[in-house]
């Protein structure tokens, strides 16, 4: 059973603005998994655009906090619990830094397309990357993998991703192509020279995380 009673605040509180590239123009409704305190649906909820916020969340005290935040909240673990009646179709689905806690993040986000994802709706997900230079050269020159309070080698991560194993999770039947993107490069510019300097050959080993989105077929097989 994973445990995050250790976890700070800031861990369930900060709001993702950076996945706002990937958002549709206009939200409408939205459903957050794993939405810790609710900061990011309020920023979305007073977005235009945005008609209704939902959010699930595992903990309760997180799940507390967001209730002031968002529309509704259900405090369920997503991955075995029954969804109530009040889940149903949303034009927008995130999953932040979420897929990566659960034992089958594949199933999991099976049942958010099929079954919660509007036709034309959009999800996005952000996961960290595993070949990251601080995961991977520590484990090719000193044979070391040493899990962390938080970031990539958080120890509550039950599952890894590379760039290409991230676009993967997205490759449902339901969805149009992903789009992916490496995260940290628009607000350090120096990262950002150096990182086009070397013909994005180094991207994988100096991204941190990436963000994806699809958006949902029109017309979908059953």
């Amino acid at each position: 059973m994973q445990t995050y009673t250790d976890k700070s605040p800031p861990y369930f509180g900060h709001v993702r603005h950076e996945i706002a590239p990937a958002l549709p123009e206009r939200c409408g409704s939205v459903l957050e998994v794993g939405c810790g305190a609710g900061v990011t649906l309020e920023w979305l909820r007073k977005r235009p655009g945005t008609t209704h916020t939902t959010g699930i969340e595992i903990f309760e005290d997180a799940a507390t906090l967001a209730r002031s935040k968002a529309d509704e909240i259900y405090c369920l673990d997503i991955e075995h619990a029954v969804l109530p009646d009040g889940i149903s179709m949303f034009n927008t689905i995130l999953c932040l830094d979420v897929l990566e806690h659960m034992v089958n993040p594949w199933r999991t986000l099976h049942r958010l397309v099929t079954l919660h994802l509007k036709p034309g709706g959009t999800i996005v997900v952000t996961l960290p990357n595993i070949r990251h230079h601080t995961v991977v050269l520590p484990l090719l020159l000193k044979g070391r993998w040493q899990y962390e309070e938080d970031g990539i080698m958080d120890r509550t991560h039950l599952r890894f991703f590379s760039k290409h194993s991230a676009i993967a999770l997205l490759n449902h039947a339901d969805l149009e192509s992903a789009q992916c993107t490496a995260l940290s490069f628009a607000e350090n510019r120096l990262k950002h020279a150096v990182n086009q300097a070397t013909l994005r050959i180094f991207e994988g080993l100096i991204t941190p995380q990436y963000l994806l989105s699809a958006k949902k077929k029109l017309t979908t097989l059953d």
